[in-house]
């Protein structure tokens, strides 16, 4: 079979079908794949359960993979999962003596782009579900894209050549604000300069780049003019009709284009387990 796409929503997102991310692809295949991808911004397989080294070459075929941040703190059982520094866990699993076996536990997270902090973010990210909540935690995808198109044009001219501090708390779900600008050490968290429009270094097209999780402030305006149309940007960046909200089944791959889309989770009962793993592909440098 070749690969067929089929479109999940006005917005982004398509299924994948007539291929198996588990066996490499063949040059057409790949370069279908991206095509794909650069058409609909997040690729959806169904029941393409992998184990650890399937997914990492899977990744590998679009590029040199990224590295967790972060550590995995209970090895033991965390081992069973996951052993490459390439793989993240994103669970709320907890071993005997309630350390975490991964990273993001529980409750809803606001919108973002991932790594968007860092000043060479990451192009794709990749997650594979294996145990997923029977209700909630639902991953929302919204077109950035879109976004751009849709801030006013004389927003958009007063914002050109605007640049925006992205900032990100590993152990908060919620944004870090002025506070941290004017009371925090940096250092002690990830973050990055962006621009609040950059050009997709593959598509060339337009991307409003500022997420509710992670852009701090406009940094060229006075704080209370930041916040106020950053508030403005978050709102148009989450307009319904921009959004694909995925429903996770056990075995779902899904990949996603961060320079072009952002991305939530919705609330679920912490009692009850979730776990996927990511992998993320390097990008390049971002500019307007």
């Amino acid at each position: 079979m070749s690969l067929t796409v089929t479109p999940l929503s006005d917005a982004l997102g398509a299924e994948i079908h007539g291929v198996d991310p588990r066996l490499p692809f063949d040059a057409d295949t790949r370069s279908g794949f991206l095509d794909a991808l650069h058409d609909h911004i997040v690729l959806v397989f169904r029941g393409a359960a992998m184990d650890e080294t399937q997914q990492i070459a899977f990744a590998a075929q679009f590029g040199a993979l990224g590295e967790r941040s972060r550590p995995v703190e209970m090895r033991a059982e965390a081992s069973n999962f996951s052993v490459s520094p390439k793989v993240m866990l994103v669970s709320n699993i907890r071993d005997s003596a309630g350390g975490l076996i991964g990273s993001l536990p529980d409750g809803e997270m606001w919108f973002h782009h991932d790594t968007s902090f860092a000043d060479v973010a990451h192009k794709l990210t990749l997650l594979n579900a294996i145990e997923i909540p029977a209700t909630g935690g639902h991953t929302r995808f919204a077109n950035s894209y879109l976004a751009y198109d849709a801030v006013p044009a004389a927003l958009k001219q007063m914002l050109t050549g605007r640049t925006v501090m992205q900032i990100f708390n590993f152990r908060q779900t919620e944004r870090l604000g002025h506070h941290a600008l004017a009371t925090e050490d940096l250092s002690r968290y990830p973050h990055a300069i962006h621009s609040v429009f950059i050009t997709h270094p593959e598509t060339g097209r337009k991307v409003l780049y500022v997420s509710r999780l992670i852009s701090a402030r406009i940094r060229e305006l006075p704080e209370d003019e930041s916040d106020a149309i950053l508030e403005e940007l978050f709102t148009i960046a989450e307009t319904p009709d921009f959004i694909y909200e995925h429903h996770w089944k056990p075995g779902d791959l899904v990949v996603w284009d961060n320079y072009c889309s952002m991305h939530a989770r919705t609330h679920y009962d912490p009692a009850e387990r979730r776990l996927l793993r990511r992998c993320t592909v390097i990008g390049e440098a971002l500019h307007e």
